[in-house]
This record gives C-alpha cells, sequence and structure tokens, in this order.
C-alpha cells in the first residue's frame, strides 16, 4: 500500500468512495492492549450495517485501532468521535483521518466518562457506541457505557463469543453480566466472526451483538436506586454455583437465615441458584433489602 495521509476527503456521510489508505509501515500489535484488529471488508460492512446510524449520527468507536472500521462507519455518519489509546495507532489516526469527519481521541475508554469522550471530540449525545472491544475489557467496557453518565441509543459490538452468550442468557443461565446488561438494554446476537478475519489471529470466536438501550431502567426500578441494585446482584453472584441463600449471605456479609428471609420477603425461592433469577425478582429483592436498611 501507498502512503498518504492527505487523501481524507473521501470519507464522509454517503460517500460511496474509496477509504484512506494506510500507510505503508504499520505499528505492530500490542499484546498487552489485546490487540486484534479486523480486516475482513465484508464484515466491517456488516457491522455498520447493523448500527443502523446516517449522516445525522455520532458515533462513539471504543478502540479505533488502524482505522479500517473508522472509514466504514465515517462514510455514513455525521461525526465519528475515534477513541484509541496506543500512542503510536494514534498518530497514525490523526494522520489518516485529517480533514475529515473523524475526530481521533487519546484516551483510555475507562478512565473517563462518557460525557467527557464525546466532549473531547467535539461531540454530544445523542450518540451510538461500535468497536472491536478487547477481550480482556470488554465486559467493563459495555458496563462503563451502560451505567455512565450519557447513556448510547445502542451499542454496537464485538466480544468473545463466550462474552455474547452471557450477555443474552436467561434465567436458567444468567451471569451479573446477563442482569448488567438487560438491567438497561436488549441485547442479541447478530452473527459470528471466524479468527480468520482478524491481525493477528485470535485464539476463540467472536460474536457481534447489538444492545438497543432502554430510555429508562428495565427493572422496574428508579435510576436512582440503581446502585443498590447492583450491590444486591453483586453479592447474589458471589458464589454462583451455590444456592442463592448461600451466595447471597456471603456477598452481604450476613447470616444465611437472614439472606433466607430476605429471599422470602421477595417472594424467591432460597434454593434456587443465582443464574437462575429473572430481572424482576432482583428487583424484588433490592426493594426488599432496601425495606430492611435503617
Amino acid at each position: 500500500m501507498t502512503s498518504t495521509s492527505s487523501q481524507t476527503d473521501a470519507v464522509g456521510p454517503g460517500h460511496e468512495g474509496k477509504s484512506p489508505p494506510l500507510p505503508a509501515s504499520l505499528p505492530r500489535p500490542r499484546k498487552r492492549l489485546g490487540q486484534h484488529f479486523l480486516t475482513d471488508r465484508n464484515i466491517l460492512r456488516r457491522i455498520v450495517d447493523a448500527t443502523g446510524i446516517g449522516a445525522d449520527s455520532t458515533v462513539l468507536e471504543v478502540g479505533a485501532g488502524r482505522g479500517d472500521l473508522t472509514a466504514e462507519l465515517a462514510r455514513r455518519a455525521g461525526i465519528v468521535v475515534a477513541v484509541e489509546l496506543d500512542d503510536a495507532l494514534v498518530e497514525l489516526l490523526r494522520r489518516r483521518f485529517e480533514g475529515s469527519n473523524v475526530r481521533v481521541v487519546h484516551a483510555d475508554v475507562l478512565a473517563r466518562s462518557p460525557a467527557e469522550l464525546l466532549s473531547a471530540g467535539g461531540a454530544a449525545p445523542p450518540y451510538v457506541v461500535v468497536g472491536n472491544l478487547p477481550f480482556n475489557i470488554a465486559s467493563a467496557v459495555i458496563r462503563h457505557f451502560l451505567e455512565g453518565d450519557v447513556r448510547p441509543e445502542r451499542l454496537v459490538v464485538t466480544v468473545q463469543r463466550e462474552v455474547a452468550e452471557n450477555m443474552t442468557a436467561g434465567p436458567g443461565a444468567m451471569t451479573l453480566l446477563s442482569v448488567a446488561v438487560q438491567a438497561y438494554g436488549r441485547p442479541r446476537r447478530l452473527f459470528t466472526i471466524p479468527p480468520g478475519a482478524f491481525h493477528p489471529r485470535p485464539k476463540v470466536y467472536s460474536t457481534v451483538v447489538r444492545i438497543d438501550v432502554d430510555p429508562e431502567p428495565r427493572v422496574g426500578l428508579p435510576r436512582d436506586y440503581m446502585t443498590e441494585f447492583f450491590h444486591v446482584a453483586r453479592a447474589g453472584f458471589a458464589a454462583p454455583r451455590k444456592r442463592v441463600r448461600n451466595s447471597l449471605a456471603l456477598g452481604l456479609g450476613v447470616s444465611p437465615a437472614e439472606a433466607e428471609a430476605l429471599l422470602r420477603t421477595a417472594g424467591v425461592d432460597p434454593s434456587r441458584r443465582p443464574g437462575d433469577l429473572a430481572l424482576e425478582e432482583w428487583a424484588a429483592l433490592t426493594r426488599a433489602w432496601l425495606e430492611r436498611q435503617p
């Protein structure tokens, strides 16, 4: 490939021309940052199709990498705020997208609030989150936006296949991640990506997930009570293989008898396991817990 950092006028809403080319010399992927760059153009386009964005959309891309997905997003969106931590990749992105509708933000996505990230890119809500998430921080990034100060309209993210299965699991197989995601939005798995679509090739399959975020929490509790909701849910999953009575006692630091009384007040069978409980039952358990507080 030839190096040309000035050909960025080809990127913008509705433009069907070529993407800005990559320079001949590229930074090497950094294992410490979990970098696996998605290179398959057909898959990149399918991801952008799934976002439902248009010329008036603002996109916040997590981990823009070398900018391949960024370029596809920039063709359709009004503004793309491309967040990247790697110093060398930030420089590459700024050269590649100079003068375009892409705003490159050099930041650790987990160290700054969603509102701060948008502001750093000269953007504001409403917005959509898109990204090929590093496996080691995928769950944390998703929760960062769902529980953040300014929540997105939706997220379209590529995650490890097992993480996608956890996010979309129903009662009987739920995890703390299932509860955390489904408390705020409606996740669905779209399609699976084989390892060969990435460079370097990971050892696992990935799945693209779309999460449509509801205006208010889906658990029937006021937003101000969500801190307590997650306190109770985290406590309930303290020992997920145990019965919820024992797991909750461990997580809340109370006796098994006290935990059982709490569960019965909420109408939950103490002999069930944490993964069996539905969102509504975690909400009922939160109400019971709040009623017991002085």
